[in-house]
């Protein structure tokens, strides 16, 4: 299961949901007043339906079900009722992982996110009592001044920390080796493209000075055949730096942050929480 349920709807009647266990498995959220958003309206409602939607997708899941959600940054700390839909779930070790995300990631509203993942699975694994936070709230390429995404290479990067938590340190190893191949195909491409322009240049430029010769602006002319090569020669260059630069330091980030190829926390990055009970 993978979703992108709407935040804070309100409104929802209680009576609607109490006795479904999509809804009541874990708790139903309530409000500690009766609320009605008409006078003549007195039905209980659902403080909103950010629970809701998190219980009905945990609910959804067979013995070996996942899922993945996206839901306001305020309901991983809400309290009351929903405090204790959540600590539910906590203990029977249901949640995994949560990611924050960077604010302005949507196209409509600046509203910060949090990733939910459940795992059935894990509700009967040694890592039953841990949850794995990733803060990637500093994480993000800016677009323009108010949107932001991940960049595939982020993606990748958050993606491994979740991948090294479950001991796979092949996939560390082999996105290492994945960015140093784009580095050496960078160079390889260089290497090419600048001594084919150079090559494509010295075999057309007796040409062009034949041409030209005699010719009242020759060597404002021939100044400008040689101005255009190393404009293409410096653009060749600077293509191959941005990317060799970029993907160096895609691995830099990687091996400051886990130098061992394996998993750890990581101040600002990630930590693996563990409940301890009452």
């Amino acid at each position: 299961v993978m979703a992108n349920p709407p935040f804070n709807v309100d409104e929802v009647v209680v009576e609607k949901v109490i006795d479904d266990a999509r809804f009541n498995t874990y708790g139903v959220p309530r409000n500690k007043t009766k609320t009605a958003k008409k006078a003549s309206d007195k039905k209980e409602t659902v403080p909103n339906a950010n629970y809701l939607w998190i219980s009905y997708f945990a609910t959804a899941l067979n013995a070996n079900g996942k899922a993945a959600l996206v839901m306001a940054n305020s309901a991983s700390d809400a309290g009351n009722s929903e405090y204790e839909i959540r600590k539910s779930m906590i203990e029977e070790g249901i949640i995994k992982q949560m990611v924050t995300l960077p604010s302005n990631m949507f196209s409509t509203v600046t509203l910060p996110a949090t990733l939910w993942f459940f795992d059935k699975q894990k509700c009967n694994s040694p890592k039953k009592d841990e949850i794995l936070f990733i803060d990637a709230r500093n994480v993000f390429t800016q677009v323009d001044r108010a949107h932001r995404k991940f960049s595939d290479e982020q993606i990748k990067n958050l993606g491994i920390i979740t991948r090294l938590y479950e001991g796979d340190t092949q996939s560390f190893t082999d996105l290492i080796a994945e960015y140093q191949n784009i580095i050496d195909e960078a160079k390889e491409q260089f290497d090419f493209d600048y001594a084919e322009e150079n090559r494509s240049f010295n075999a057309a430029y007796p040409e062009y000075e034949k041409q030209l010769k005699g010719k009242k602006n020759e060597e404002k002319e021939l100044a400008a055949i040689r101005e255009r090569h190393q404009v293409i020669l410096e653009t060749i260059e600077s293509e191959y730096k941005q990317t060799t630069e970029y993907f160096t330091s895609q691995i830099k980030w990687l091996k400051e942050r886990f130098p061992e190829g394996k998993y750890q926390d990581v101040i600002g990055l990630c930590k693996v929480a563990k409940h301890e009970g009452e």
